[in-house]
């Protein structure tokens, strides 16, 4: 049994025991998240698809933990003209470790 979920403006294809990594929830570690945008879902043969979303379907997973990725630098500059900028940028995020898939 699969779904694909909609997250943080991805979908994101999820089964029961998967962690994820999705943009960071308001939530601390140890936590219940629902997830109630179910776009697809699929329990062997039998395929449901959602126009937009499927209503009444949720997914349920728990907050594993919520760090920053890796450092990603954004360097900018104009040739000839001595204007650089260097920015660096660390993403948040939270993996959850999804417990049900309930439609």
């Amino acid at each position: 049994m699969y779904a694909i979920i909609q997250t943080g403006g991805k979908q994101v294809r999820v089964a029961e025991g998967d962690i994820i990594r999705t943009d960071l929830v308001d939530l601390e570690a140890g936590a219940d998240v629902t997830f109630d945008q179910v776009v697809l879902a699929s329990t062997g043969s039998d395929i449901k698809v959602g126009a937009p979303t499927l209503s009444g379907a949720t997914v349920t997973g728990t907050v594993v933990r919520q760090a920053k990725d890796k450092k990603i630098l954004v360097f900018r500059y104009k040739a000839k003209k001595r204007v650089r900028k260097l920015n660096g940028h660390r993403q948040r995020f939270a993996e959850v470790k999804i417990t049900k898939i309930s439609l």
